[in-house]
């Protein structure tokens, strides 16, 4: 099986810039995506053989994922069932067999920190909601979880430090939720990797300088680790300010 999570930036204009073309030619059993920044019926995009599922933000033009699933979800859940998470359309679960699917797109800190208290909360509310699945059955975790967890995970961590998505908060919570059960597979396999970056700033040429963050994720319970194939990263692919992520899993 391989899933595939791309935070788009955007779909409708991900779309003219190759969407497609990259959406066939890797094949994904399941594929997430992440700030789609339209509602229902803004874009038609004809998926054959896919199911879609569309979670939005209530606000336009904001925040946003969705999936498409060729394999049929025993249920699909959106949000976190709190009221103070769920109009930004950030969380879509599917129930497999096996596992749960969560595709997530974590709220921005923001500049000057100024959202941190909520994402404070938000991570706290989120690892609950992790591990209250887990209880069940083994989780995979997807998307944009906006932290770099590591010095390794960006380009200039020491002019960084303290930003947000590299604050000492925010990565503290990242460890905090692996601590409590879960793996982030690319270090799983490539744990001395550098300059392996999934977003870049369209500022000052950061892309074609590889100045970039992992800020994209799979993440899988314990339980999965040994199902776990390869964890990839599609840093040639254009058309967002991230690149796709990806996941093979064994059966």
């Amino acid at each position: 099986m391989k899933i595939v999570s791309w935070n788009v930036n955007g779909l409708r204009a991900c779309l003219q810039k190759g969407f497609l073309d990259f959406f066939n030619a890797v094949d994904a059993d399941i594929f997430c995506i992440q700030e789609t920044k339209m509602q229902p019926g803004q874009a038609e995009v004809e998926l054959p053989g896919y199911q879609q599922f569309w979670y939005s933000a209530e606000k336009k033009g904001y925040s946003g994922t969705a999936v498409f699933t060729r394999i049929e979800p025993l249920s699909v859940r959106y949000g976190l069932g709190i009221d103070a998470h769920d109009h930004e359309g950030r969380a879509i679960t599917l129930e497999y067999q096996d596992f749960y699917l969560v595709n997530v797109y974590t709220p921005n800190a923001q500049a000057e920190l100024k959202r941190l208290p909520y994402r404070m909360q938000w991570e706290d509310d989120f690892r609950m909601y992790l591990l209250a699945l887990n209880a069940q059955k083994p989780v995979i975790v997807c998307g944009d979880m906006n932290v770099a967890h590591q010095e390794i995970d960006l380009k200039n961590p020491k002019t960084n430090r303290g930003n947000a998505g590299f604050s000492d908060e925010e990565r503290g919570k990242f460890s905090q939720l692996l601590d409590s059960g879960f793996t982030d597979t690319f270090r799983y396999f490539y744990p001395e990797a550098e300059g392996q970056y999934t977003w870049w700033s369209y500022r000052f040429r950061a892309r074609a300088n590889n100045a970039g963050w992992r800020i994209d994720y799979f993440l899988v319970s314990k339980a999965l680790e040994q199902r776990v194939g390869d964890s990839l990263i599609y840093a040639d692919i254009q058309g967002s300010d991230h690149c796709p992520v990806g996941l093979e899993v064994k059966a």
